[in-house]
């Protein structure tokens, strides 16, 4: 008796883009495992909307970081990591790029799509912010009151992809999607949130 399914996806579907920026109608080209088990859920969704007529609505989002995030992500393990007086291990040359989505901004749009999108309709949710992962470990460290000694550069991971980008013109367009969180002021208020939420994070980081 479900009426309604909203599938929530990940801009890593497409696969990795040198430049400009991926549509919905771009094809599904994911790279890693993790990415294509994400690709095969999207189009398991839609074929529920195909084949049986179920109103299904997948989203696809850019990178998120906010409170409450999972230690073993790239911008909550920094944080742990310089707390706890250790180095924050950076992938390979630390050039790989991200649009980058505060965790509310993804509410924000998941709530526009399940309130006035279109059954069987994709629609990517960015953030609008454009980062790679020096220039993220540098704002961090510069927040935090560390410098670059704090950088472990570590072997890049397997199936790392370069760059995503999304173009969100069509979330904007039918249904006023907007992000509002500056990644500054995010990231700002994400330490905080961390500093001050240790008994949260640590029992996660030390299973």
């Amino acid at each position: 008796n479900i009426k309604q399914f909203l599938h929530v996806s990940t801009d890593e579907v497409y696969g990795s883009i040198s430049e400009g920026s991926w549509d919905e109608q771009e094809p599904l080209l994911p790279n890693s495992p993790y990415a294509a088990s994400k690709a095969s859920s999207d189009l398991i969704a839609r074929s529920f909307f195909v084949t049986h007529g179920l109103d299904v609505r997948i989203t696809r989002c850019s990178n998120n970081f906010g409170i409450y995030q999972y230690p073993e992500k790239v911008i909550p393990l920094f944080i742990t990591n310089l707390m706890e007086g250790k180095k924050v291990p950076l992938y390979g040359d630390g050039l790989n790029v991200r649009d980058w989505l505060h965790v509310d901004d993804h509410c924000r749009g998941v709530s526009k799509v399940l309130q006035n999108g279109k059954s069987g309709e994709i629609y990517n949710i960015g953030g609008g912010r454009e980062l790679n992962n020096l220039e993220i470990t540098k704002l961090i460290l510069e927040e935090m009151g560390f410098d670059e000694s704090s950088i472990e550069y570590v072997e890049d991971r397997k199936g790392h992809d370069l760059r995503y980008s999304v173009d969100w013109s069509k979330i904007r367009g039918e249904l006023g999607y907007l992000p509002q969180v500056k990644f500054e002021d995010g990231l700002r208020d994400t330490i905080k949130w961390y500093r001050d939420n240790i008994e949260w994070w640590k029992p996660l980081k030390n299973r």
